[in-house]
């Protein structure tokens, strides 16, 4: 850490220290960190905790990271909405242009509600959509329909010929290319339940082209979730590349190469100054095979705009030790944040507020939650300054598939939302009660 009011090493402007003041003659107080203007420590006071906390700024910013490395190639960047579906975030995003990548109704329905004519920027992706879900979205008037199975071409085809409209297609290809991240975010195998294997894929296109109200508009590819490596995804799109210049040939015509998303972050060691050389090296492993080819690109970044621009706020309730072993008991706990659990993730955790003698005293300590599960942990054998009950802890890149992803497990109210513009503070997100829980029960 650092007594100048500068970023934490590596993260982004949105999340930074700053040296306080206090008294008349202005001394030196405490370490305090904020999202952009605001101190956390007064979002925590107002809103309470747990406590979701994004920075509008960073997702700005690394949206404009996204369309200067592609501004060499027609590109319509449609966010991945599972990342973080708040609607106000929707709106801020739609605001600058964006599309958005869906995979179910409800999603859809966030986009309409977010800005009705985002629709037509949409991407309807995913193995199961319902025939309700496929309705709703040709009434939308969405982009592309991204095809996964035989099955589901008939679904949206029948769909399609009972609303008399035209459905724009495309077939998602698995490349059967593999991908270093987790075993339940890799979507590229043969073995995995997503896409249509890339040798059938011209037999599947001549029976589409066949049918009326189906169009053939491009191709979609989508390898995983949190590569960090840009050599995959040009694996992928050379094998792309070649099957559009096939389709082609074939009488097709493709406008559209969907590439998916996956570009994931750093959590351990991030470092914001290279994310825009990180992007351009994603966009050139990209674009170097559709060179010539003459075809929209569309992208679907979530994590990568989303997650460096969350903090999760939690209070610690308890100081316990067992045996030597010790642990800080935080209000939040894996029913708000499950990722630590799920994926054994790793998330940053630090201090919001930092006393200069703290920072000569640290000690290793897990820090879990109050859920009955041993599972229900952020961070084990971590060192922290010194700290203390009722201080609060702000665990760092959160804003993607977090609060997307809580539950009310042990029957616990989902956290609140807020959205930080500058000196702005906007609740995006009331925090739940018990009896909004009770009142669908019957």
């Amino acid at each position: 850490m650092t007594s100048r009011n500068q970023s934490l090493p590596g993260r982004p402007p949105g999340f930074t220290y700053q040296q306080t003041k206090r008294g008349l003659l202005r001394k030196k107080g405490p370490l305090a960190l904020q999202c952009e203007d605001i101190p956390l420590t007064k979002l925590a006071q107002k809103f309470g905790t747990p406590l979701y906390v994004y920075s509008s700024q960073t997702i700005s910013e690394r949206l404009s990271a996204f369309d200067r490395a592609f501004r060499d190639i027609p590109h319509t960047i449609c966010y991945s909405v599972k990342a973080n579906s708040n609607l106000s975030i929707l709106r801020l995003l739609a605001r600058k242009g964006c599309g958005f990548d869906v995979v179910s109704g409800g999603e859809l329905e966030r986009v309409m509600t977010a800005d009705r004519r985002a629709a037509k920027r949409v991407v309807f992706s995913g193995v199961g959509k319902t025939r309700e879900e496929i309705t709703a979205a040709l009434k939308a008037g969405t982009l592309l329909f991204n095809i996964e199975s035989e099955s589901e071409l008939w679904a949206l085809a029948e769909c399609a010929g009972r609303l008399r409209a035209t459905a724009p297609i495309a077939f998602r290809v698995n490349p059967d290319v593999a991908a270093e991240t987790h075993p339940y975010i890799s979507t590229g195998l043969h073995k995995h339940k997503f896409g249509v294997p890339i040798s059938k894929a011209r037999a599947l296109y001549a029976e589409a082209s066949g049918v009326r109200y189906l169009k053939v508009r491009g191709v979609s590819v989508h390898i995983g979730s949190q590569i960090t490596d840009a050599s995959p995804f040009g694996e992928a799109m050379s094998r792309v590349a070649d099957l559009v210049r096939e389709l082609r040939r074939d009488g097709h015509e493709i406008d559209y190469v969907d590439a998916g998303g996956g570009l994931g972050i750093s959590y351990d060691q991030p470092d914001a100054a290279t994310f825009p050389q990180q992007v351009a090296a994603y966009a050139a492993a990209l674009t170097k095979p559709l060179r010539e080819l003459k075809i929209h690109l569309l992208l679907e970044p979530g994590r990568s705009i989303v997650g460096p621009a969350g903090a999760l706020l939690t209070s610690i309730i308890y100081k316990k030790s067992n045996n030597g072993k010790k642990f800080l008991i935080v209000d939040a706990a894996m029913n708000d944040l499950i990722r630590p659990a799920l994926y054994g993730a790793f998330h940053e955790i630090v201090p919001v507020t930092v006393h200069t003698d703290q920072l000569a005293k640290s000690e290793a300590t897990d820090i879990v939650g109050p859920v009955c599960e041993t599972g229900d942990f952020f961070g084990r054998d971590r060192t922290l300054p010194m700290v203390e009950e009722r201080d609060v802890l702000a665990i760092l890149d959160v804003g993607a598939y977090g609060m997307v992803l809580a539950s009310n497990y042990n029957t616990r109210p989902r956290p609140a939302e807020v959205l930080v513009s500058g000196k702005s503070v906007k609740l995006i997100r009331r925090r739940e009660k018990v009896s909004d829980l009770l009142r669908a029960e019957l």
